[in-house]
């Protein structure tokens, strides 16, 4: 059967050939359409899901980022109960010092 298929003279077919025939049936026809639909339109695509997925895949590493960000402030905060901690906070993120005392800056 497919050595007849490939063998087979499109001019014995008359106006239509095979490959016509084929591209052009009603069901074929109606699978394109609906695979067309199906990947690049509405709400529900392939391609729009690709999209949410990725996001999706953004958000997330942006929670881990911002839960690791979380936690640092939670061990500032844990090291800042006791004055000395919360003094030595002052003056080296807000440049404060006590009265009398010299403050140099030195860039790094």
């Amino acid at each position: 059967m497919l050595q007849s298929f490939f063998s087979h003279d499109e001019a014995q077919d008359g106006k239509q050939g095979k490959w016509y025939r084929i591209l052009f049936n009603k069901y074929v026809v109606v699978l394109v359409i609906f695979l067309f639909i199906f990947l690049f339109s509405g709400e529900k695509s392939v391609i729009s899901s690709l999209r949410r997925s990725q996001r999706i895949r953004q958000t997330q590493a942006q929670i881990e980022r911002t839960r690791k960000q979380i936690d640092e402030c939670h061990r500032e905060i844990r090291t800042m109960s006791n004055t000395d901690s919360l003094e030595r906070f002052a003056r080296e993120h807000y440049y404060m010092h006590t009265e009398g005392e010299d403050v140099y800056l030195i860039g790094k």
